[in-house]
């Protein structure tokens, strides 16, 4: 018998045959991304039930040299949660790990395991008046151990953060089977450096996160929402500063050109809010009384547009309409893709105040550079991270993303650098960025990354091929 023969016996015998799935036919579905431009090969699906089963699978695969290849929601944009096509892996998915453990109104904070699906948690914290202030397009099958794994960002981390800065303490499992346990609700605890920091973000790469204890917002009592028109980027900048000034409750400033909603017009079939060359999303929360935020916004935009801020804007008058702006902004990378074709996605950061400039730079030089190609952004300019696409169009052909694409992203990466930014903002490293991240990387974060891989990953078993160059 093969190692991986022998390991796939001891976890059936230990764990039995509803943890441990080998019929290609029920794996097949895993081992591909969600983007669907990775897929591999897996000996096998492990679905513990528990944190115990996880101390088991990990040690069995140091044991027999088997990698893992942790799973939440797959949804990584950048394969992360994809092994690779050597079949010698096994995913790990954290599905069946999906218990709140408890929830605490008072501290405002829930434990909850890893396979926890966000748009699950969200409701079942509804019912406490709370909710995790945490939104994106894969709410639905996003688990909570993977957003921490990736330390995800969405709509909302202009004033609540990215997950990471949620999480008040986890439970892992690392090389061993040893068990990191932070789930205390500490507030002072100065025994060293938070270890549990390193899993944050870390892409599965020194141990698999099992449980969480998140922070947690009220369920707002009031929600404003309005769509913008402006000029250019600069004056969407202008108009959030103006925005942050007269108000704290801004969650959203979601920035979106018009060839974008184009396509979202085109494909989805929207309704266009309103005419201008660039748009804004703003939605502000509270605990006011309900209509204090309207009527803040209300005022805002009325001297934003006397001083020349923006064009027009609309304000929504029920959440079925705030709802319905919230549609057409989770739905421009589909309608984009439909519309456009082919297309090289670059999910970038700048500092804030650096969007307008980096903007107008990328686009001059790339399609100076490689005429009929068309540079677009959108995303979250409250926190500095565009989506940046170049699309193909006339210049679309087989293979182009992987050549023409390949050196246009040199030059975005470039000037992201250039610009003070970083490759990655919210999707992290996984496999499709590595080779930029060793070309681009900090020399200390590189090896400082490589340090920790070796010491708490000596065996090599956590999510092979991920992150680290």
């Amino acid at each position: 018998m093969s190692a991986s023969d022998d390991f796939l016996l001891e976890l059936t015998t230990t764990l039995g045959d509803k943890a441990v799935v080998i019929d290609p036919a029920d794996i097949d579905a895993w081992t591909t991304d969600w983007r669907g431009r990775w897929t591999g090969k897996a000996i096998a699906l492990l679905q513990p039930a528990t944190t115990a089963e996880v101390q088991a699978i990990v040690r069995a695969a140091e044991a027999h040299g088997v990698p893992l290849v942790p799973q939440g929601g797959n949804t990584s944009m950048v394969g992360g949660a994809t092994p690779d096509d050597s079949g010698s892996a096994a995913i790990l998915s954290l599905r069946r790990m999906k218990a709140v453990r408890r929830i605490d109104p008072a501290t405002r904070q829930v434990v909850a395991e890893a396979g926890l699906v966000l748009e699950a948690m969200q409701a079942l914290l509804a019912d406490e008046g709370l909710r995790l202030p945490l939104d994106l397009g894969a709410r639905g099958s996003a688990t909570i151990g993977g957003l921490a794994s990736t330390n995800a960002g969405g709509t909302e981390v202009l004033r609540h953060g990215t997950m990471g800065q949620m999480v008040v303490g986890l439970e892992a499992v690392l090389s061993g089977g040893e068990i990191l346990d932070t789930l205390s609700p500490l507030k002072k605890d100065n025994r060293g450096p938070r270890v549990d920091r390193l899993l944050i973000g870390g892409e599965g790469q020194f141990g698999i996160i099992t449980a969480l204890r998140l922070q947690l917002a009220p369920v707002p009592r009031d929600r404003a929402t309005a769509w913008v028109g402006v000029k250019t980027p600069q004056a969407a900048l202008d108009l959030l500063r103006f925005a942050e000034a007269r108000t704290d409750a801004i969650e959203g400033f979601e920035l979106i050109p018009d060839d974008v909603l184009d396509a979202a017009v085109a494909v989805m079939g929207v309704q266009r809010p309103l005419e201008a060359p660039w748009h804004v999303l703003i939605e502000a929360k509270g605990d006011g009384a309900p209509g204090t935020l309207t009527a803040t916004l209300e005022g805002l935009l009325a001297d934003a547009l006397e001083r020349g801020l923006a064009t027009d804007a609309v304000i929504a008058r029920a959440e079925a309409q705030a709802d319905a702006f919230w549609h057409i902004r989770h739905s421009l990378s589909e309608a984009e893709k439909k519309h456009y074709g082919m297309a090289g996605s670059h999910d970038i950061s700048v500092p804030v105040d650096a969007m307008p400039a980096f903007l107008d730079a990328v686009k001059g030089w790339v399609e100076g550079q490689w005429p009929g190609v068309s540079v677009s952004g959108y995303g979250h300019l409250g926190d500095g991270n565009i989506h940046l696409h170049v699309r193909a169009m006339e210049r679309a052909w087989q293979g182009w993303r992987d050549n023409e694409g390949a050196a246009i992203e040199q030059v975005v990466h470039d000037m992201v650098v250039d610009h003070g930014g970083s490759i990655s903002a919210e999707h992290g490293i996984g496999q499709m960025k590595r080779g930029e991240f060793a070309r681009l990387g900090d020399p200390a974060r590189l090896q400082t990354l490589k340090a920790l891989k070796a010491a708490m990953d000596p065996e090599g078993i956590f999510n092979p091929g991920k992150l680290i160059p």
